[in-house]
């Protein structure tokens, strides 16, 4: 069966953006007005070598999409796509991705605790892994929020999940593929890292490999609001950062030494901060640059960019500032924030959900377009970098409570429908 959601008419020119956005994503979408918006720059920093080598690229992806494809060729028409229903059923799923090594499955995280198993386009009824009895779901932000497969997962069987426990405190995980390969060995749980939460709220969740075989983790500010606990300016605390580590050693994780405070000066793990609450993060499958969406308090919301090879110093701003724009206190001198590539107001959405830059094949008009949407409003942009400076165009006015963007193997583009327990695939209309 098929479900195809309303389609918006694509916006002409750019749309002015703002960027800040509310505690807690609110169930009930708002209106869809938007807004003209302007370019914000893009990080000034030099780049430098890239970091360590990558893993064996054939196990951690599919091969990329030639560099001469990696641009959008007109006509990329919304129009002509639609988000086809591959499943539905699901309850409050947060999270989609794919293991190395496997075609035809996509794995699905229910926040309850729970990952299923989509295979050639049907839900599977028996659960790849259920954690119900360590999940802890007090609120609306909690449960289990993120998992990544190795890039060596057909060899050594290792996943990552990353959830709050029955204390309300993240828990970040290994587990081990059974050996009948349907499934993951509950008992095969080994914690990696545990960060304590003050607040029921702004656990992050993102659990990503990177280009470089290390793997990263996201975690908002502790929760509440204005940031209490003045945690994403501080470099003593691992809340309101993205944290990068090495974890190919198969117990624990070592810091990889150019991480920024690999030496001292702040927590080891650190690689980027001034974050409030990165809900979801991606890198680009062609180029290894990083995109960050990142839930804004109350007024905008913000997509963050950071270049690969581009050293793991960057400091996004929060609270210092929400967004491009002044919040809490003044910017001390010689501080240097990288601003965000694009923000919105919430006249278009409260809480932005973070996506992917296409690399997929059966759309080559949207090569290299970072496609992100916000849950409140069900509203999708495409956003690019053109000649001139980052451009966004609203695709999409959906009905659904966008909770996640996920790839298969191949590249091609989900969205999850926290509300209705629905996945759907960017399509082509037939």
């Amino acid at each position: 069966m098929s479900a195809h959601l309303s389609v918006r008419p694509l916006l002409l020119g750019l749309m002015l953006v703002l960027a800040l956005s509310a505690c807690q994503p609110a169930p009930a979408a708002l209106p869809a007005a938007v807004t003209p918006a302007v370019n914000t720059p893009a990080p000034t920093t030099a780049p430098v070598q890239p970091t360590p080598p990558p893993l064996d690229p054939t196990q951690a992806a599919p091969e990329p999409t030639p560099p001469e494809a990696a641009q959008p060729a007109p006509p990329a028409d919304p129009a002509a796509l639609t988000w086809r229903e591959v499943v539905s059923g699901l309850n409050k799923p947060v999270d989609l991705t794919f293991a190395p090594g496997e075609e035809q499955r996509i794995y699905v995280v229910e926040q309850a605790g729970v990952i299923r198993i989509i295979e050639n386009g049907a839900l599977l009824a028996e659960p790849f892994l259920d954690l119900r009895s360590r999940v802890g779901s007090q609120g609306s932000e909690q449960g289990l929020l993120g998992l990544a497969f190795h890039p060596q997962y057909a060899q050594n069987g290792w996943l990552y999940v990353n959830y709050t426990d029955r204390q309300g405190n993240s828990l970040v995980a290994r587990l081990t593929r059974s050996a009948a390969a349907a499934q993951a060995d509950s008992q095969s749980e080994s914690i990696l890292l545990r960060v304590e939460q003050p607040y029921g709220n702004h656990n992050g969740g993102g659990v990503v490999f990177g280009p470089d075989g290390f793997l990263y983790l996201s975690f908002g500010d502790g929760g509440s609001a204005n940031d209490p606990l003045g945690a994403g300016q501080s470099t003593d605390t691992l809340l309101g950062k993205i944290l990068r580590v090495d974890v190919n050693a198969g117990q624990g994780y070592t810091i990889p030494a150019d991480n920024p405070f690999a030496a001292g000066g702040g927590r080891a793990e650190i690689w980027a901060w001034g974050l409030r609450n990165p809900w979801r993060f991606s890198f680009d499958r062609l180029t290894g640059d990083v995109y960050i969406a990142d839930v804004g308090q109350n007024k905008y919301e913000e997509i963050n960019y950071w270049p690969a090879g581009s050293p793991p110093k960057a400091n996004f701003g929060w609270d210092l500032r929400e967004a491009s724009h002044p919040f809490e206190g003044s910017v001390p001198a010689g501080l240097q924030l990288t601003d965000p590539v694009w923000e919105y107001d919430h006249s278009q959405g409260c809480s932005v959900t973070g996506g992917h830059v296409y690399r997929g094949q059966a759309l080559p008009e949207w090569q290299g377009v970072y496609i992100f949407g916000d849950y409140c409003s069900g509203l999708i942009w495409g956003l690019r970098q053109a000649e001139g400076g980052w451009q966004a165009e609203q695709m999409f006015d959906t009905d659904a409570n966008i909770s996640a963007f996920g790839l298969d193997a191949q590249g091609e583009l989900y969205l999850l429908d926290h509300r209705s327990g629905r996945v759907l695939r960017l399509e082509r209309v037939q």
